[in-house]
């Protein structure tokens, strides 16, 4: 007897939408009923990286729509639409389409899964930072306007649906998958050497990452980075304290535009490396003293690792990372970031729990849900 599957097409763009998608088609082997293809719309800038990501966490995409890193935000999800279209008309066409977690990418599949009357599962649905200068705020909001099954990470996220007047029974509170991944390949992290390739010691470091266009993208911005590695050098460095910074490539091709590259590269405590891969990245994620970012997934990652994590944004859409995660919000002044510092160094302790479902088997439940649903 033929088994004719249910077709589910997940859409992907950027690194951190990867990390979610990792243990699904591992995950649906168990589902005889049910077949998953991921296609990557080649939003994400750097190829080189993407097959990096893609190699280390053993994650093929079936399809890739070749659509140009380099075209206007508008033009990019105008391509990936008229390609992902052209996909499914001509190759493969879903019983329902899921997309991930808030970029580009997730507005233009959920876009075309809508005029092409596609049922369409978000993944990551719900949160809202309630911060409309963010683009993935409106990308958020408007994927969950289009979406028929809401998968949630975080109980505050089921709220913000709920007070959307989104139906209970289309909301399944899931977990993490980013975690699932996260879980998936701690042996590998903890193999990598990136702490021996940088000269590192555990707990003996600051790791930043910064890229948000309201930090990087203006010469102000920019000058306050200056200023706040440069007062961490002078008050820890005397600690043998070393500031990581991944820098990306974005937020480096701006300070060579402002003048302002070598003023940061004379801090001598900080060490300048190129993007990591996910595996470095982790490692030194939950080797590091305290992370200060402006990125959502490093929230999550850190409240998981219980690694101290300072956000500096006005606001995040992941408030389960402060209820009971090692996450704060500081504004990004220098002071600021200063005294808790210097808070952490010398109390040594931060008390977090890891949120509800954050365990490893959220892909596992959504999977369910779908066998279910379809």
């Amino acid at each position: 007897m033929v088994i004719m599957k249910k077709k589910i097409l997940i859409v992907v763009g950027t690194r951190p939408n990867f990390i979610k998608v990792t243990q699904f088609k591992k995950v649906v082997e168990k589902y005889p009923r049910l077949e998953i293809k991921i296609v990557h719309t080649s939003q994400h800038y750097s190829d080189e990286m993407s097959n990096l990501f893609f190699k280390e966490l053993n994650l093929q995409p079936d399809y890739f729509l070749e659509v140009s890193p380099q075209l206007s935000t508008v033009s990019q999800m105008a391509k990936i639409m008229e390609e992902l279209e052209k996909l499914i008309k001509n190759t493969y066409f879903p019983d329902l389409i899921m997309v991930v977690g808030d970029v580009n990418s997730t507005l233009a599949g959920s876009l075309v899964a809508n005029k092409m009357n596609i049922p369409l599962a978000h993944l990551e649905s719900g949160l809202r930072s309630f911060d409309n200068t963010m683009p993935e705020e409106h990308n958020r909001v408007l994927t969950d306007k289009l979406s028929n099954y809401f998968f949630v990470t975080e109980e505050d996220a089921i709220i913000n649906l709920k007070k959307e007047l989104v139906k209970e029974e289309k909301i399944f509170f899931v977990g993490n998958t980013m975690i699932d991944t996260l879980v998936a390949y701690q042996n590998q992290i903890e193999q990598s050497s990136i702490l021996k390739d940088l000269n590192l010691t555990s707990k003996r470091y600051f790791l930043f990452t910064l890229h948000r266009p309201n930090n990087v993208d203006s010469k102000e911005g920019l000058e306050k980075i200056v200023e706040l590695f440069t007062s961490l050098h002078q008050n820890f460095s005397d600690n043998n304290i070393q500031l990581v910074f991944p820098i990306h490539p974005r937020t480096k091709n701006n300070f060579i535009k402002f003048n302002l590259l070598e003023k940061l590269t004379s801090i001598t405590s900080l060490i300048i490396t190129s993007p990591q891969s996910y595996l470095n990245f982790q490692k030194l994620i939950k080797h590091a003293l305290v992370v200060i970012t402006d990125s959502g997934g490093v929230q999550e990652e850190t409240t998981y690792l219980k690694i101290p994590c300072i956000t500096l944004r006005p606001g995040t859409e992941r408030p389960v990372t402060l209820w009971e995660g090692s996450n704060i919000i500081l504004p990004f002044e220098t002071k600021i970031v200063l005294e808790y510092l210097t808070h952490i160094m010398k109390t040594n302790n931060q008390s977090s729990k890891v949120p509800a479902l954050w365990d490893g088997k959220a892909t596992e439940r959504v999977v369910e849900i779908l066998n279910k649903i379809l």
